[in-house]
């Protein structure tokens, strides 16, 4: 299949996880691919993994010259663009009482004001028709404890889906979210969880879900996949959950 045949793309967060598979999967289906990611050991395994016909590159999500830079080098390197992931996202699961200002505003800063101005720096340069998809969260929707902070950065940034929906669209640019549940990723290893309860908490979490497991970066690729080909020209300013049944418990 060769679904998004010539496609000049962009995925942040590229490196590992689901943007990593989601890579593999745009390739497998035609496209060209730039990733981003900042962690250097994972930037190496990426361009050994993705091979040279993919430019990796290092890009802070916090930083918003960092993303006006990325654009510029995006539009080095294909002179407009076709379709973006972003992707690149941190997680961070805390008591209320635990957050500090600094951590606040830094989950804010990857997660949400990142994104947005790079979406404002790439404007002049994707094409007609154009297609975004954001990576959101179960979380926007889930009211689960402990994460008040991680949550609110995937409801702004899910918010966006529709509002610059609104805005965009007359440029040619469709804009979706995908919003995983909880899925096996590096993300998830980041969260600081103590060896000593991991076991129980992966149990805990495959417990809220119906189908009871985690779901796959794979699985969370194909609705990628879907949302930046032609197929889903006719899907605008929309929301595909990969849950696993997640939201039916609330």
């Amino acid at each position: 299949m060769s679904r998004l045949a010539g496609k000049r793309t962009l995925i942040t967060g590229g490196t590992s996880g689901i943007g990593l598979e989601t890579a593999k999967q745009f390739l497998a289906e035609g496209a060209r691919v730039i990733v981003t990611g900042v962690n250097p050991d994972s930037i190496t395994q990426a361009k050994a993994t993705l091979g040279s016909d993919v430019l990796v590159l290092r890009a802070d999500s916090r930083s918003v010259a960092a993303q006006q830079e990325l654009a510029q080098a995006v539009q080095a390197h294909f002179g407009q663009l076709d379709v973006a992931f972003l992707n690149a996202g941190v997680a961070v699961w805390a008591p209320i009482e635990q957050w500090t200002e600094q951590a606040f505003e830094a989950s804010f800063d990857i997660n949400v004001k990142g994104p947005f101005f790079l979406m404002q720096s790439l404007l002049p340069f994707f094409s007609t028709p154009a297609s975004v998809v954001l990576n959101t969260s179960v979380s926007a929707h889930v009211g689960a404890a402990q994460s008040s902070v991680y949550a609110a950065t995937k409801a702004a940034f899910l918010s966006m889906t529709r509002t610059l929906s609104s805005e965009l669209l007359g440029r040619g640019i469709r804009i979706n979210a995908v919003s995983p549940g909880p899925v096996q990723t590096p993300l998830y290893d980041k969260l600081g969880v103590p060896d000593a309860y991991r076991a129980q908490l992966d149990q805990d979490i495959a417990a809220s879900v119906p189908l009871g497991r985690f779901g796959t970066p794979e699985e969370i690729a194909k609705a990628v996949v879907y949302l930046a080909c032609d197929e889903s020209s006719w899907t605008v300013g929309s929301e595909i959950v990969v849950d696993g049944g997640r939201m039916l418990n609330g």
